[in-house]
């Protein structure tokens, strides 16, 4: 398959959802006839990202948009890296609109607004898509803002309290992001005339090293917001746990990854080198044991998946930060993984929010009982989160830890034991989630312990047991009263679920399991994504071609850096003054 020949699919898995956003909107009266349209929108949109991810695999398919050339034009590129992420993340796309479609169906009254839902997340998915294909930073700004807006909409969906609370915080730190990135943009700009991202590989290595730092710093603070990665990711917790499950699940699985995504391309393409590394790989360290101490202390199962995902995205900063083959090979498999990981514990946590009304693990119990199907989804995707073998997670684990012992530098042992300590943390808070809402009976507060009665003694042990059950109590109590205020008045009462809903959350983990069966190829071709971020050379070359211009045909003058003088003044004085010969004539 030639990759030229696939260029004019490139824009597609861009404006497939941005034309059915427009159909499903037309169509707000008609909530079957948005469905359909959404629906058909996004297995569109799939299978064109499956035609691209065949073609990337040959070398990168690359369109100038309009013809243009850089540094004007837009340049989208669908290589192995971009397709990769676009068809995982448009898999799971289209497994949440499904589940979405399902909860509609359950629910005689909508839980939340169709007219505005579809519409809504088909400009997300469209935001994703083009984050991932772009190769220009201002291109990839818009992506983001694009994101930004319909992410807004979705996560206040119901225009509860709680809701709008949370969005409200959500916005304000993405837009805090945002003009960074904004200031970064132009400040590179300025400095370079371009925002083409394999034009900037280039001329940015011709400006001072301690100016291309500084860019650098700036970019890596606006992707690590939107990456969540420690300390960048307190707004998570109190962001996505209030949203309605569908929502909750695509913002855990997707957006998260196209913040970790920049964040390769930035290490890679746009400033090549190592001398970040340090840096990333305290935050992978940090963020890795963090996030995952805050997930041993929680109650609401919401909250604790939030902390997992902090987590985990330390695993990525983890291979980032080793800038190998190797390593970036396992920080890409382990994003794949992820994406599909984190979003069926989501939507497998909204089927229980249905099946019992809460998430919190102190009220849920039985469910092993009366749900013995949801309680095997769960914990096929919980070790496979944790990283039990054969399953992805360890695959994509051992790939960290092998090219960590490969490099044999102390940061990268301490990447590893960090890893390895947050995996068996992780392992506790799987087995916490799991004895307490599958096996936990249900519980009469107090039964266990010895309520005093007047004028009896406890002994101490008596007394602290009974002072740390009335703390996790009022500690539940208030998650409960923060995840009941978020809620709309349907929802409170739980759901019905159906043959849709637990469909789709089974899928996920059939995917899991085909993903871990066909590791070979897939981590394979995970590496040779790897391998193309580090030829910078051979980015550069397929993007602009041999003249450094790209397919398109618009024509500037060469660009010039602003300190170049093009109209240099004359020098007065001669630069190598003719000297009389000695002994010639005039010396005579």
């Amino acid at each position: 398959m030639n990759p030229a020949s696939l260029a004019w699919l490139v824009p597609l898995p861009v404006l497939i959802p941005m034309v059915s956003a427009g159909a499903a909107l037309v169509a707000s009266r008609h909530p079957r006839i948005q469905q359909v349209i959404a629906l058909a929108g996004m297995l569109a949109a799939t299978i064109v990202g499956v035609f691209l991810i065949f073609g990337a695999a040959q070398g990168p398919v690359v369109l100038d948009v309009g013809s243009w050339a850089a540094p004007i034009g837009i340049t989208l590129v669908a290589d192995r890296l971009s397709t990769l992420m676009l068809v995982v993340s448009q898999i799971v796309a289209l497994a949440v609109l499904l589940y979405s479609i399902g909860e509609n169906v359950s629910d005689p009254v909508p839980t939340s607004p169709v007219a505005v839902f579809y519409p809504t997340f088909l400009i997300l998915s469209a935001g994703v898509s083009n984050s991932f294909l772009t190769g220009d930073l201002f291109n990839l700004y818009v992506g983001f803002e694009i994101l930004l807006a319909a992410s807004f909409v979705l996560i206040t969906l119901g225009g509860t309290r709680g809701r709008v609370r949370s969005g409200t915080v959500y916005v304000v730190v993405s837009l805090m992001s945002s003009v960074l990135f904004l200031i970064g943009i132009a400040w590179i700009y300025g400095a370079t005339g371009t925002v083409n991202m394999a034009q900037l590989s280039v001329r940015l290595a011709e400006l001072p090293p301690s100016t291309t730092l500084i860019m650098q710093v700036i970019l890596l603070v606006a992707f690590g917001v939107k990456a969540a990665i420690f300390p960048l990711a307190s707004w998570l917790p109190d962001s996505y746990p209030t949203a309605p499950a569908p929502v909750t699940a695509v913002f855990a699985g997707l957006l998260t990854k196209v913040g970790v995504y920049a964040i390769i391309r930035l290490q890679f393409v746009i400033f090549p080198g190592d001398r970040l590394s340090l840096l990333l790989g305290v935050v992978g360290i940090l963020s890795m044991l963090i996030g995952i101490l805050g997930a041993v202390a929680q109650d609401d199962a919401k909250r604790l998946l939030s902390f997992t995902l902090i987590s985990h995205i330390g695993f990525m900063m983890w291979g980032i930060s080793l800038g190998t083959v190797a390593g970036l090979g396992g920080a890409i498999y382990y994003a794949a993984h992820h994406i599909i990981v984190q979003t069926a514990l989501f939507l497998i946590v909204g089927l229980i929010e249905r099946a019992r009304g809460t998430t919190s693990l102190t009220r849920l119990h039985d469910l092993a009982r009366d749900h013995p199907g949801l309680s095997i989804l769960f914990l096929i995707t919980a070790l496979n989160l944790v990283g039990m073998p054969p399953m992805t997670g360890f695959i994509g684990k051992l790939g960290l830890a092998q090219a960590s012992v490969q490099v044999g530098t102390p940061m990268a042992y301490s990447l590893m034991a960090a890893g390895i300590l947050t995996s068996f943390l992780t392992l506790y808070v799987a087995v916490k989630f799991w004895s307490r809402a599958f096996w936990q009976p249900k519980r009469v507060e107090f039964d266990d312990f010895v309520v005093p009665t007047e004028g009896q003694r406890l002994s101490g042990r008596q007394e602290r047991r009974l002072r740390r059950f009335e703390q996790a109590v009022r500690d539940g109590r208030a998650t409960e009263k923060y995840a009941l205020a978020a809620k709309t008045e349907v929802e409170r009462g739980g759901g019905a679920s159906n043959a849709i809903m637990y469909s789709v959350a089974t899928a996920l983990v059939v995917l899991q399991l085909g993903m871990a069966a066909f590791s070979g190829p897939i981590y394979s071709f995970a590496a040779g994504a790897a391998e193309n971020m580090m030829d910078r050379d051979s980015y550069v070359t397929a993007v602009l071609g041999e003249d450094g211009r790209g397919g398109g045909t618009s024509k500037l003058p060469p660009f010039h850096p602003p300190w170049e003088d093009l109209n240099p003044a004359p020098p007065l004085l001669p630069t190598e003054p003719t000297l009389p010969e000695i002994g010639g004539s005039d010396a005579s």
